[in-house]
């Protein structure tokens, strides 16, 4: 696995999120965590069309519901949550992180986060249930990752150029994947925001290459799209 130096953007996301986690786990506090900082997609549509949910009306929300997006992506459901994320930012994190560099990897970071939320929020604008992990966020990651360091990758259809082609191909099969995923859990205490997981993915699709093309990196023995 290649080297990431230890200053890096990867290992300080891991980091925080793992921070965040073991506050609320030693507090106590990881409901109150993640209600407050949770995105309610009911919240928001309440806080844009005014209150019309089920959710109460005079509770005392602390953390503003613009800033619940990005607070959501550092709260996870468990223990096990929380490591199945990190080891996939850890994996497939300092990857994207070489070929993009730490800023546009923050940046790409940032648009999984507000895609992840956009998406949940435009499916189910009054869901009554919070959404938390950086499931999303790294949904952009992994997009970004399979576009850019794939062996073999479909050839044009038509006038449909190759990364097109390439780019619907990833993406139908993410779908395919988590909504394989809800079925599979369905009827368990397991909740699994997979529209959130798809919207991330979308913007991992489609920021990945503008953002390793002004990066002006290559990378040895890879062909960037």
């Amino acid at each position: 696995m290649p080297a990431v130096p230890q200053r890096s953007a990867t290992n300080f996301l891991v980091i925080a999120n793992v921070l965040v986690w073991l506050v609320g786990f030693t507090t106590g506090w990881t409901e109150p965590m993640q209600i407050e900082g949770g995105f309610w997609a009911a919240r928001l549509h309440d806080t844009i069309y005014g209150h019309s949910s089920a959710l109460p009306v005079d509770y005392p929300w602390v953390v503003p519901v613009w800033l619940t997006p990005v607070t959501s992506a550092f709260l996870h459901a468990g223990l096990l949550h929380l490591a199945m994320n990190m080891l996939v930012l850890v994996v497939i994190g300092r990857l994207v992180e070489m070929a993009l560099g730490w800023e546009r990897y923050l940046l790409l970071y940032g648009a999984g986060i507000i895609a992840a939320a956009a998406m949940h929020y435009a499916i189910d604008p009054v869901s009554l249930v919070p959404v938390v992990g950086a499931s999303g966020a790294i949904s952009a990651l992994m997009a970004a990752y399979f576009l850019l360091f794939s062996r073999r990758k479909p050839p044009p259809i038509g006038p449909i150029p190759q990364l097109a082609v390439h780019m619907a191909w990833l993406m139908l099969a993410w779908i395919g994947i988590n909504l394989l995923s809800q079925f599979a859990f369905a009827g368990s205490a397991l909740g699994i925001a997979i529209w959130a997981h798809i919207g991330g993915f979308a913007a991992g699709l489609l920021l990945a290459v503008p953002l390793v093309r002004s990066h002006q990196v290559r990378r040895p023995r890879h062909d960037i799209p």
